[in-house]
Order: structure tokens, then C-alpha cells, then sequence
């Protein structure tokens, strides 16, 4: 589990409450059923009318994603194609062939497969590519979901706003209801805005994160397989796919490889 996720969603929500409870208000001035079903729902089907069916299915798989933590090993996979490649200089590069089952990754398993394989490194580039392009394709609908509806949350909002002044204005001759109907009004304005800013495109951010880590764990795989197929020197190998990594990161590895 995310605790950075859960730990924001959490203490925006609670910051909210208590400038409610500070202003001396009573929560249940903001509670009503009708403008939540109408925000959350009817942001979430234009959604659904603007994306296929199969995105919106894997919606609660989109969840899990941003609120399940990943670590992704950049140094790990480093390693273990400079140790390929130092292999694959000793005794060749179809010594590599009983390792391949030990790989975890299906990615680079998949390309030091065809690296073995005596594939050209042009149509192993092309493959590869186009299994990232593919990647990316999905992550990018995910992303552009969420981005969507956060971006029609507050319209929403506004829609549930002018309902409810449309209803206040045409019972005008109940003057004591006029300040509770103007209030009532904006509630749905208040959802769609926290619908959207709290929650929603911070999720639309987390996807886009992930999105961008595994990526780039995919280029240092290509740019690994394509070297250890050119027999590249391992420490030259070491070195290029180091520049991947965050200054930071980069510096730590380096002094523990003895880059």
C-alpha cells in the first residue's frame, strides 16, 4: 500500500472538515445525497460515453495502481545485464540461453531471448519498440480517463449549481428558503471542486508517475539487450545505463559498482 496516497487523500479530507467545524458550520449544512450521486456519477458517465468499454472495466485495476506501492529496481536490472554481458563476452553470447528461465521480467527475457536467437538488432529494436508503444497506449488512456474527469467533476458541479437555482428561482414567493436554497445550489460546486482537486488529479499524477518509472525501465532493458547483442564492454554497458538513473540514485550505484 501507498502510505503517500492514502496519508494525502486523508489529511486533505480532514483539513477540509475542520475549516467546516472552525468556521463554526455544521457538517450537515454540506451533506446532500441528490448533488453527490449527480457530481460522482454523472462526471463519471460522460467518462464512460468519451472512452471504450474496456478501459472502463479495468477502472478498479487503474485503482489498484495507484494506491498499491511499486519499487522499480532500475540498479538490479542494470546489474543483471552487465553480468549478462560479462557472460556473453567470456563464452558467448548462447551461453546466456540457460539463464534466460531465471529472468522474472518477461520484457528482458523476452529480448535477451531474441539476442540469443541470433535475431537482427534493427528488428529486436522494432519489437521491442513496439511492445513499449503499445504500453504506453494503455497507460495513456488510463491516464487521459482520470484527466478527463477531473476536468468535467466541476462541470458537474456547476450543472448541479444551476439545477438547484433554476428550483430556488421558481419558488421565489417562499422567501425563507432563499438563503438555504442559494447554499444548497453551490453545495454540488464544492463537490465537483474537491472531487477533482483532492482526489482525481492526484490520481491522474500517481498513474502518470508510474506510467513515466516503468517506462524508463523498459528503455534501460532495450538499450541493455541491444548492447549485449553488439558486444559492448560490460563496463562501457555499465556505465551508459547509469546515465538513466537520478543524479542521486546514479551517484549511490556508481560508488557501490565501482563505476
Amino acid at each position: 500500500m501507498d502510505i503517500a496516497t492514502i496519508i494525502g487523500f486523508v489529511s486533505g479530507f480532514i483539513l477540509i472538515i475542520l475549516s467546516i467545524l472552525i468556521a463554526g458550520a455544521s457538517l450537515l449544512l454540506y451533506v446532500d445525497v441528490a448533488s453527490a450521486v449527480l457530481v460522482i456519477f454523472g462526471s463519471f458517465f460522460a467518462c464512460v460515453a468519451a472512452y471504450p468499454l474496456s478501459v472502463t472495466r479495468n477502472m478498479f485495476k487503474y485503482l489498484g495502481f495507484i494506491f498499491r506501492k511499486y519499487k522499480y529496481d532500475y540498479t538490479g536490472v542494470i546489474t543483471t545485464i552487465v553480468s549478462f554481458s560479462e557472460k556473453a563476452r567470456r563464452e558467448g553470447i548462447l551461453a546466456l540461453e540457460d539463464d534466460i528461465e531465471d529472468l522474472d521480467e518477461p520484457f528482458l527475457k523476452k529480448g535477451i531471448q531474441l539476442a540469443v536467437d541470433g535475431t537482427d538488432p534493427e528488428i529486436i529494436k522494432n519489437m521491442l519498440f513496439i511492445e513499449l508503444d503499445k504500453m504506453e497506449d494503455r497507460h495513456n488512456s488510463a491516464i487521459g480517463f482520470f484527466n478527463l474527469w477531473a476536468g468535467v467533476g466541476p462541470a458537474f458541479g456547476m450543472i448541479g449549481t444551476l439545477l438547484g437555482l433554476i428550483q430556488m428561482l421558481a419558488n421565489l414567493e417562499d422567501q425563507s428558503n432563499l438563503a438555504s436554497g442559494m447554499a444548497l445550489a453551490l453545495v454540488t460546486t464544492l463537490y465537483g471542486s474537491v472531487m477533482a482537486n483532492l482526489f482525481l488529479l492526484p490520481m491522474r499524477t500517481k498513474l502518470q508517475g508510474r506510467h513515466d518509472s516503468e517506462v524508463m525501465m523498459k528503455e534501460i532493458m532495450i538499450e541493455g539487450i541491444l548492447s549485449i547483442q553488439g558486444g559492448d564492454n560490460p563496463r562501457m554497458i555499465q556505465m551508459k545505463l547509469a546515465a538513466f538513473l537520478p543524479p542521486k540514485e546514479r551517484s549511490i550505484f556508481e560508488q557501490t559498482a565501482g563505476v
